[in-house]
């Protein structure tokens, strides 16, 4: 069965993206092989994704998950109906305001390989929700001051447990497994 994760490059701060949107901070960086080894390891494990759509509900360069790396069914949150888009070997399915289907959808898409969560309201709404299993955090060495946090504004506390940290050039790479889900903490 599908592992759900929330997948996230996030800064030391808990910024996913500056004030703007942007990301420019998260490359440029030295790497060393592990680094590298470690994000063969996600990739190759990830079969399905699932994200938020943008306003026009299009597939810009920009905003293709892993930068086109994956060749996985993406899952598209939207609140208006629009066709599949096929766009270089991958579907972008648009689900209409119901993130359980969606996670569902791709669960079933990615037999027994994960599900990767993108973005902090996408991640939030499933951890709030209980569908998800582990956290994987790539933490950069760099504070922004301001952005897009990935948990701010969950207003809950979730039990975490630790299964792997390590750390090489680039980045801190954390896993936890969610051991409570917001509706066990009271």
């Amino acid at each position: 069965m599908a592992l759900v994760i929330v997948h996230a490059t996030m800064t030391l701060d808990g910024l996913i993206a500056d004030a703007d949107g942007g990301v420019d901070w998260m490359f440029g960086r030295p790497s060393a092989p592990e680094d590298d080894t470690h994000v063969d390891n996600v990739i190759q494990n990830i079969g399905a994704v699932v994200g938020g759509a943008n306003r026009t509900q299009t597939i810009e360069d920009g905003e293709i998950p892993y930068g086109g790396m994956l060749k996985v069914p993406v899952y598209l949150m939207t609140h208006t109906e629009h066709e599949p888009i096929e766009r270089d070997g991958v579907t972008y399915t648009f689900v209409v305001d119901d993130i359980v289907r969606a996670v569902e959808d791709a669960k079933a898409a990615a037999g027994d390989k994960w599900v990767s969560l993108l973005g902090g309201s996408i991640s939030r709404q499933c951890l709030l929700l209980g569908l998800v299993d582990e956290l994987h955090l790539d933490v950069a060495p760099v504070l922004l001051g301001e952005g897009i946090s990935l948990f701010a504004g969950l207003g809950q506390r979730i039990e975490l447990e630790r299964v792997e940290t390590s750390a090489f050039a680039s980045e801190t790479h954390l896993r936890y497994r969610v051991l409570t889900h917001s509706q066990d903490v009271l």
